[in-house]
């Protein structure tokens, strides 16, 4: 199973993802944004992009590595990354379901001043202007798609504790 954990920037997937992996038994966080970074290092480079994401191998790239990690090791993968691009997630989900594998699609939400105060308040990345940025197309998916295709945690008053019980207890639940 696959325990996907999206929201934008400093909505907590990361804390949440390693608080989650801890209190699911047989679990392995697994960043698929290391995909990403893997065919940023490919010299000459891929064509420019803003974001990995819109290169058409990486969708399919974090299929096959949650597939084989999962085929080699079981368990369940939790998988801390935003996909704000329905297509993108689409692809993804599709993907993972061709090989049945189960996906539980959460998403971690706060209001837009909760979310700008944590970016601009990370004391470990520094305030970002990329996942800033992120803000309004976070907002416009949430809108449109993102939240009708996943369970909404609202980590605007939650701790990364609390959110992760929550995800714990909807999992096993």
């Amino acid at each position: 199973m696959i325990v996907w954990l999206n929201g934008t920037h400093g909505a907590g997937k990361t804390t949440t993802s390693a608080l989650v992996q801890s209190l699911l038994p047989d679990s392995r966080v697994f960043d698929a944004e290391k995909v990403g970074e893997t065919l940023m290092d490919i010299k000459p480079g891929l064509p420019e992009t803003d974001n990995f994401q819109h290169w058409p191998p990486w969708r399919p790239l974090v299929v096959e590595t949650a597939r084989r990690v999962l085929d080699y090791a079981g368990g369940t993968l939790v998988v801390p990354m935003t996909v704000l691009v329905e297509q993108y997630w689409r692809e993804i989900s599709t993907g993972l379901a061709q090989y049945d594998i189960p996906v539980r699609h959460f998403v971690l939400h706060a209001d837009q001043d909760t979310l700008r105060g944590r970016i601009l308040g990370d004391t470990v990345l520094g305030p970002s202007p990329f996942r800033l940025k992120y803000l309004e197309p976070y907002a416009e998916a949430a809108r449109t798609w993102l939240h009708a295709e996943a369970e909404v945690v609202d980590t605007t008053h939650l701790t990364p504790a609390q959110a992760a019980q929550r995800i714990v207890e909807a999992v096993k639940g």
